[in-house]
């Protein structure tokens, strides 16, 4: 149907794995027409799971994207993986959407993936909504679950309809506030729902106060709501069964009624410029404005070629006209321009403010451009999404020789299409390694290399990105004298070194006076100081946190050159670090383990005997999220060994902390092991 921006909705379904995003994904598409049938996990039919690995794990691994119509509205749905693994695709979604719909099990409750998915949402300050899901589970405590619900996330949690006869319909608390309920009275809930939205208009308030209920306007009473969901004053809950179709078409309503359409969510944060001069900027949905538009999702789809999936903010993207990414000078032009429906693509004509839509074949396209149609909206940026920084690291080559431009090729693409994937060239040892959440995310990047890009590779743990530094400040000398016959090389350098705080970097600092060491050579001296901290002292790991101070030397009239004065720099550089207690630093990681309860015992014995300091824990129904400060290095094989202590319950996630300096034995062993290759320098 054709629609305008006011009947659009744009929801993110988000939440705990198995909590059953998918299966409701499919429902909704289903009540709204879009679907005949609604697709099963079981059978590999959902639109969303459209993946061949995602059909054979059973869950998704990539965010989905498809809409609906629905009485009067059109809703642009996103379903999320719910495995912190792909957390990537997940919080790509909140750039999209005005609505994060975060999905609760009945059985299981809250789970540590409801917690975080609630926070990202706010600190997107995105419209928060909780669906309930399963309700017609045996067994299912609806009212503790609500209970715990209000507990953990605040008496703004209320819900909109509630579940009768055993969670085999829903009844209505909002608009009709009679009759009964699983959770008692409607009436009562509803009286609670009144007094949160009321509360946050004076207005609405006042007349409230002086006519009660039926003093108030629907579109006041409507207006009033959507201002609470905006400012996070009411977080709704709405109760349904995907699987049975109980409360689907209820909630299709409620969105229509409801939920926040593009022109009435709180505005995306853009900002025009750059550092201290970025500005905030405000997107208006007005469809004759100049496009706007931000670039979500990359996919490389083997038949269409790349495709940048977006979401319209101002302006009309219309077909055969020309659009910028980012500040470039030449614009494309949108040959084709598309609306998505799990893998397949349909061929539209424009697509308006606040809608979602694809062009395909633009090589420029990466995700957070900005697509716009005006020089005037030059260096125009979406604030950035925080994601999760990827720890877990495999050094991998392919196994074939000859496939390294095709490896590197699919391991662009692969990074193009998920934010929490990198690939990095560590120069110090020479290798390729692919860094991500979890061992789980990166074994299925690896098996997509193999499967889409006909890429096989082997890997191993990378080598761990030790640095070396100095405990006191100490004094270092060298003259390099060299004469062979003719024009010789002389060269003599004094410095002095002293310790800076810990990520503090490198400094160089000239305090020669005299002209000692004539200017052009102190360029000479920091190369030679340079080399060193490439290559270390100690263990061969790079030096960091050190300041460098020349202050004399002594030069040739004749023989003074560059070279001599890079080999004294070096070799004084050396000299000083043999005095200043060199230390070998290793990176600490910030862990957090999510489990259940009953292991905590387990998880924090086994942390401990990792170096590890226990920094508390959290728990919630039945799961606990532990803590703690790690370093890297004792984490190797963590996955296998948290997945068999929790019988694969278990869940972690890293972000880097800092270095501090290692134990005693471990840096006498790193030394050791460093020697040989020392001695053959």
């Amino acid at each position: 149907m054709p629609y305008s921006t006011a009947q659009i909705r744009n929801v993110a379904l988000a939440g705990h794995p198995g909590a059953g995003k998918t299966t409701l994904f499919e429902a909704l598409l289903h009540a709204g027409g879009a679907l005949q049938t609604a697709g099963t996990i079981e059978r590999g039919s959902t639109v969303s799971d459209h993946d061949p690995m995602e059909k054979d794990r059973g869950h998704s691994m990539d965010s989905a994207i498809a809409s609906t119509d629905h009485s009067d509205i059109h809703v642009n749905l996103i379903d999320t993986p719910g495995y912190p693994d792909f957390r990537g695709p997940t919080l790509s979604a909140l750039a999209a959407v005005e609505t994060v719909a975060i999905v609760v099990d009945a059985d299981t409750g809250v789970g540590y993936g409801t917690r975080r998915m609630m926070e990202h949402a706010k600190a997107r300050n995105l419209c928060r909504v909780i669906l309930i899901n399963k309700i017609d589970h045996p067994g299912a405590k609806l009212g503790a679950l609500l209970d715990n619900l209000r507990e953990t996330f605040g008496p703004e949690v209320l819900p909109l309809n509630l579940p009768a006869e055993g969670g085999k319909r829903v009844v209505d608390c909002f608009w009709k506030p009679t009759g009964d309920s699983n959770l008692g009275p409607v009436a009562a809930w509803h009286q609670k729902i009144i007094d949160q939205v009321v509360e946050v208009n004076e207005t609405v308030m006042d007349r409230y106060l002086d006519q009660g209920e039926s003093g108030l306007k629907g579109e006041e009473l409507h207006d009033a709501f959507e201002q609470c969901l905006r400012e996070g004053h009411l977080v709704p809950v709405c109760f349904v069964s995907a699987r049975s179709g109980v409360g689907v078409r209820e909630l299709l309503d409620i969105a229509e009624k409801l939920f926040p359409h593009p022109g009435e969510g709180n505005p995306p944060p853009f900002v025009k410029g750059s550092g201290d001069n970025a500005a905030p900027i405000e997107a208006k949905p007005d469809p004759d404005a100049h496009v706007i538009a931000d670039v979500f999702k990359i996919v490389n789809d083997p038949f269409v070629g790349k495709l940048g999936i977006f979401r319209v903010y101002q302006g009309t993207v219309r077909k055969d006209t020309q659009l910028f990414v980012d500040d470039g000078r030449k614009p494309f032009k949108v040959a084709h321009l598309y609306k998505i429906k799990g893998k397949d693509h349909v061929e539209i004509d424009e697509a308006i403010p606040g809608d979602i839509a694809a062009v395909a074949k633009i090589e420029d396209l990466h995700f957070d451009a900005v697509l716009h149609d005006s020089h005037d909206e030059d260096e125009i940026r979406l604030a950035p999404l925080a994601f999760p920084k990827p720890m877990f690291g495999l050094a991998i080559e392919a196994t074939r020789k000859g496939q390294e431009q095709k490896l590197a090729t699919a391991l662009h693409r692969l990074a193009e299409e998920d934010p929490c994937f990198r690939v990095e060239h560590e120069s110090e040892t020479n290798e390729t390694v692919i860094r991500g959440l979890s061992d789980l995310h990166l074994r299925v990047n690896l098996d997509r290399l193999k499967e889409r890009h006909g890429v096989e590779v082997t890997s191993r743990p990378p080598r761990i990105a030790y640095r070396e530094t100095i405990g006191i400040a100490a004094e270092g000398h060298h003259r390099h004298k060299k004469q062979t016959g003719g024009a010789g090389q002389f060269g003599e350098v004094f410095l002095r070194i002293e310790p800076l705080p810990r990520g503090g970097g490198f400094e160089f600092v000239d305090a020669v006076k005299g002209g000692t060491i004539p200017g052009q050579y102190l360029p000479a001296v920091e190369k030679g100081v340079r080399q060193v901290l490439q290559g270390g002292a100690l263990a061969g790991y790079p030096i960091q946190d050190v300041r460098v101070t020349v202050y004399d030397g002594k030069h040739h009239a004749v023989d003074s050159k560059e070279i001599a004065f890079v080999a004294a720099g070096k070799k004084a550089f050396l000299d000083a670090i043999g005095k200043a207690r060199p230390q070998v630093l290793e990176p600490i990681v910030d862990l957090e383990v999510s489990a259940p309860e009953a292991q905590v015992g387990d998880i924090t014995g086994g942390l401990s005997s990792k170096r590890a300091r226990i920094n508390g824990t959290d728990t919630a129904r039945g799961e606990i999220v532990v803590k703690a400060q790690v370093p890297l290095s004792e984490l190797e094989g963590y996955a296998a060994e948290l997945k068999s202590v929790t019988a694969g319950k278990g869940r972690y996630r890293l972000d880097f902390s800092h270095y501090e300096p290692v134990p005693g034995n471990v840096q006498q062993k790193l030394v050791e092991s460093y020697k040989p290759k020392h001695e053959e320098d």
